[in-house]
């Protein structure tokens, strides 16, 4: 059986296709959703078998976190320790392609932050995204949604191509912009420090 496709307008997002991948998301399965940049592979990232899946549907190293998106600052702290430095680029990136990797609150699922006791977060621009996290009323995984070391996926297409029945819900919003990914920066010690470089220039 393939995944189910719904077509939506970023602009407008239908509360029949929100409520259908929050319902997918509740129930501990995976969606695609569009992001500012790429096609992202939702789940919700405090339900450890729905990250553990994501990983598998992947083949994503064990050892390599995966980032979350919040919909607030307020967000962001339920599950990290955001101290002034984090919290100063917050307020000057988000929402944006800046992803904070900051010391993870205690509790969460180890399979979400892969034992390295840090946890990265972003909030993105995107309205389709920043919806379903307000919805989920809770953080969700955003990796691109294709194969660890697969481009990632900016159409509605090459996601199926991968994922084609294994994905509860896509939400087809049509060809997303691609580009640079977010940059990933890690703030747990004195000096902040780029991991990854991104459409965030720092």
């Amino acid at each position: 059986m393939g995944t189910e496709v719904l077509k939506v307008n970023p602009a407008r997002l239908s509360s029949a296709a929100l409520e259908r991948a929050l319902e997918v998301l509740k129930a501990g399965g995976l969606i695609a959703f569009p992001t500012e940049t790429f096609y992202g592979l939702g789940a919700a990232a405090l339900d450890a078998s729905a990250v553990r899946h994501v990983f598998e549907l992947k083949g994503r190293p064990w050892s390599k976190p995966l980032l979350v998106l919040v919909d607030s600052v307020a967000m962001a702290e339920r599950v990290a320790m955001v101290g002034e430095p984090a919290r100063a680029l917050m307020a000057r990136h988000w929402p944006g392609a800046l992803t904070l990797v900051l010391p993870a609150r205690p509790g969460l699922p180890a399979e979400l932050t892969a034992g390295t006791a840090t946890i990265g977060v972003r909030l993105s621009p995107h309205p389709v995204a920043t919806a379903l996290v307000a919805g989920l009323a809770g953080p969700l995984t955003a990796p691109s949604a294709n194969p660890s070391g697969a481009p990632p996926p900016t159409t509605p297409a090459e996601v199926l191509s991968h994922f084609d029945g294994a994905l509860g819900l896509l939400l087809d919003a049509g060809t997303s912009a691609g580009g640079l990914p977010s940059t990933v920066l890690d703030v747990t010690g004195g000096t902040p420090r780029v991991l990854r470089q991104g459409a965030v220039r720092l």
